[in-house]
């Protein structure tokens, strides 16, 4: 008879992961976008060679994301995100002393590396070892706490920034970083349960129980799947949209007039709508199909893109978009793990979804940068938003067009 302990050390794990990918995310992504335009200024360097360096890192990012997986099906995640804190914290201190534009790339190669090593995915496959039943409830409560990444982070560095310049606050980003997710990393990660002789979800190992065997779609099976392609497209469209905007959404904001310092607080605000999505999402997703959930959230970032390109009529209408992108941009982060879990089940998760994250991460190399470059030269961000929109439509078409014909896997 299977016992359950008072209190499953894969709990302690997702308490682990949900404060460190806040930090991690908040320092090595979100921040980017409040250093921009200073950066700019500073170095004389253009927005479209910022953005190329910052684009570079993700390209890389996602190229190590097949390795990445690889490693955290066989040996689980704690030795890299170790690893990856350790020599994120300090390519952050090198950041702040940077003035040539080519170690600013080399860098951010390098920070895009780590960033492949502690983000979103790295972390989703340690829970996938570690829960089937409950992953769900897991994958949500790292995100609800991640997805206030930028609400804390963004006016965190807009006030480090005014308080002493970019490069002394990404100083002190880079120094937090590394003191509060190298040793939580170090000391609390665990590679599956059977290590600590539980079963996946709390059960306790016995004689009479046998863990049970996690099952799942191998890598050449789903990639030999129509569905798995359409889920790569669409969420690349998708990605390709929401990023172009979410790097750019600081300068968007002070192009119409809006100061600087509040547009950083508008654009910490989608943190929390992010949040806002993932209560939204949770609780929905067990009660509909995941598929079903992917095709309301492009939905919602399409509409919130139509309220943006509106907004030039009425400055208000800033409001009802960080309403409503902020849910999808939110959402799309758990719906994405759960319908790949769902159609393809969780045994060669980290394979499987490495593949998917190369195409995002390519889609969010391209989208900055590209976005950077129709500013420089159109000056306006107007083309930008009109094409973010297209791409987010056609993700929503394909994906209402397609019906998942996989096998459900625990």
């Amino acid at each position: 008879m299977t016992t359950t302990p008072k209190r499953y050390y894969g709990w302690t794990i997702v308490c682990t992961l949900a404060i460190t990918e806040t930090i991690s995310w908040g320092i090595i992504y979100y921040a980017f976008s409040v250093f921009l335009q200073p950066m700019e200024v500073d170095t004389g360097w253009s927005r479209g060679e910022l953005t190329g360096a910052y684009s570079l890192g993700l390209l890389v990012m996602g190229f190590m994301a097949y390795p990445v997986g690889v490693w955290v099906d066989k040996h689980g995640g704690r030795f890299l995100m170790t690893i990856g804190s350790i020599l994120a914290s300090l390519l952050m201190v090198a950041w702040s002393q940077v003035t040539d534009l080519t170690t600013f790339y080399v860098l951010w190669m390098a920070l895009g590396a780590c960033a492949s090593l502690v983000l979103y995915d790295t972390a989703f496959a340690i829970v996938a070892k570690w829960f089937v039943t409950k992953r769900t409830t897991a994958l949500a409560l790292i995100t609800f706490a991640a997805g206030l990444a930028s609400t804390i982070f963004v006016p965190l560095a807009d006030f480090l920034l005014n308080l002493g310049g970019w490069r002394n606050a990404v100083l002190i980003l880079g120094i937090l970083l590394g003191m509060t997710t190298i040793l939580p990393h170090a000391l609390i990660l665990r590679r599956t349960p059977d290590d600590l002789g539980y079963m996946p979800d709390g059960g306790v190992k016995n004689p009479t129980n046998a863990t049970p065997t996690i099952t799942g779609s191998t890598l050449s099976e789903a990639i030999r799947t129509r569905f798995f392609w359409v889920l790569i497209l669409t969420f690349s469209l998708s990605y390709l949209s929401a990023s172009a905007i979410r790097v750019h959404f600081i300068p968007i904001l002070t192009d119409m007039g809006i100061h600087p310092s509040t547009a950083a607080i508008a654009s910490g605000s989608i943190g929390i709508m992010q949040v806002v999505g993932r209560l939204f999402f949770a609780p929905l997703e067990m009660r509909t199909s995941s598929y079903i959930m992917v095709a309301v959230v492009f939905a919602m970032q399409f509409l919130s893109l139509i309220i943006l390109g509106m907004s030039g009529m009425g400055l208000w209408l800033i409001i009802p978009f960080i309403l409503f992108f902020g849910m999808a941009f939110g959402a799309n982060t758990l719906a994405r793990p759960s319908i790949l879990a769902d159609m393809f089940g969780s045994a060669h998760y980290g394979r499987i979804s490495s593949i998917m994250v190369i195409f995002l991460t390519m889609a969010g190399t391209i989208s900055p940068v590209g976005a950077g470059w129709l500013y420089d030269r159109f000056h306006n961000y107007d083309l930008v938003l009109i094409v973010a929109i297209g791409l987010v439509m056609l993700s929503l078409g394909i994906i209402l067009s397609s019906k998942p014909h996989q096998k459900k896997h625990a």
